[in-house]
This record gives structure tokens, C-alpha cells and sequence, in this order.
């Protein structure tokens, strides 16, 4: 009798990474002639971003390189949830602050498996844990099949799969 291979759908991010990018768009920032005389800055804030400038345009402008350089380590933006840009009271600075966010809600965990349900293997069980997916299965194969069902899904958070096994 062989056992159950199963895997975690998750929705994490490694927080080195996503300081590192900051430290990146902090230093492109610095060193990049459009960006000299607007007071744009980047810092990271426990689980916040924030992103400073002195217009509207600047600030966006940051946010785009912060992207680019998330991308590049691997961070999917959709861990990232920005909010509407604020001018400060002074008027003369403009901010945008992006929160990271982690975990899989009730909600998005029974989209999951309804996908999976509907189109996944019918041999794979699904079972909600706190705030991730147990997918299981006897074969390996279906496993397989199940997380490239999910990468393809169109989902509104970071999907990533941990203990394959």
C-alpha cells in the first residue's frame, strides 16, 4: 500500500527578499538622474512600505521601480496591497504606502479548492488548514497537474506551494 503524496498551497513571501528589493529601489533612486532634487525615498517598515516623493508622478515612479526589483527577486506583486497615494498636509510631499500580506483567507482557500474540484484530478482531496490548502493525492502525477491548475488560475493573492512530499 503506498501512502498519500500531498503539498501546501500557501500564500507566503520571503521578507530578505522583499528587503533586499527595497534596499535595491532605495539605491537606484539615489544614484538615478531623474530622481535628483525630488526627495524620493523608500524604506520598509515592519510589514509596510512606504514610498515618499514630492509629486504624485515621483512617487508613482518609485513604486515602479520597487516592482521591477520585486520582480526580480521572485516577490509577486500581488503580495503587495497598495493604497491610494496621499499628499501630506504640508502639501509639498507625496506618499504611498503598500502593506505586505500573507496567508490565504477562509474565502480565497474555498475558491481553491472549488477549482480544484471542478477541474483538478479526481483523485486529489483538498483540506483547509488555518490559512492554507493540504492538497493530497496517491499519485504524483495528479499532484503535478493540480499545481500547474493553479499556477494558471487567476487568483487576487500570491499562490505558492511548499512541502512536496
Amino acid at each position: 500500500m503506498m501512502a498519500d503524496s500531498s503539498f501546501d498551497v500557501v500564500s507566503k513571501y520571503d521578507m530578505q527578499e522583499v528587503d533586499n528589493a527595497v534596499n535595491q529601489t532605495a539605491k537606484e533612486i539615489n544614484q538615478r538622474y531623474d530622481f535628483k532634487g525630488v526627495d524620493a525615498s523608500v524604506k520598509l517598515k515592519g510589514e509596510t512600505i512606504v514610498m515618499k516623493a514630492n509629486s504624485e508622478e515621483r512617487c508613482l515612479a518609485v513604486y515602479d521601480v520597487l516592482q521591477t526589483k520585486l520582480v526580480r527577486r521572485g516577490v509577486s506583486l500581488k503580495s503587495l496591497d497598495v493604497g491610494e497615494g496621499e499628499p501630506q498636509q504640508s502639501g509639498k510631499e507625496y506618499r504611498l504606502v503598500g502593506a505586505l500580506k500573507e496567508g490565504i483567507s477562509q474565502e480565497n482557500a474555498k475558491k481553491i479548492t472549488k477549482l480544484i474540484r471542478d477541474e483538478g484530478p479526481k483523485s486529489v482531496k483538498t483540506q483547509i488548514q488555518g490559512d492554507e490548502v493540504r492538497v493530497t493525492s496517491k499519485s504524483r502525477d495528479d499532484l503535478q497537474a493540480t499545481i500547474a491548475l493553479l499556477k494558471g488560475g487567476d487568483f487576487d493573492f500570491a499562490v505558492s506551494f511548499q512541502n512536496y512530499r
